[in-house]
């Protein structure tokens, strides 16, 4: 849980959840999941994981069904970035605003 913890301060804490709207946080070991509300990507999951490289992973994910089977296709996967850029490169994906700045 210390790695999510970290990856949720990182992406502003509470502030994050009120501006953004994510909800269902799922904390792993290296990694933290979320469900997120309507945004440009299209994207209804996404997975933010810490990599042997100490830079994250983020993995956006929407869900579609068909014929009564539930897929979750990859909308977008952004890799190497870094801690200082996690909240820039959410809402470059998403247009969600992680801050009022």
């Amino acid at each position: 849980m210390e790695v999510a913890t970290e990856i949720f301060n990182q992406l502003g804490g509470r502030r994050f959840l009120v501006m953004t709207g994510a909800k269902n946080l799922i904390a792993d070991t290296n990694s933290l999941s979320m469900h997120l509300p309507a945004n440009k990507s299209g994207a209804k999951y996404l997975k933010i994981e810490l990599t042997q490289s100490d830079d994250y992973t983020l993995t956006f994910q929407t869900k579609k069904t068909v014929a009564g089977k539930v897929t979750f296709p990859v909308v977008e996967t952004c890799e190497g970035v870094y801690c200082d850029n996690l909240q820039e490169v959410f809402t470059s994906i998403t247009g969600l605003y992680t801050s009022l700045r």
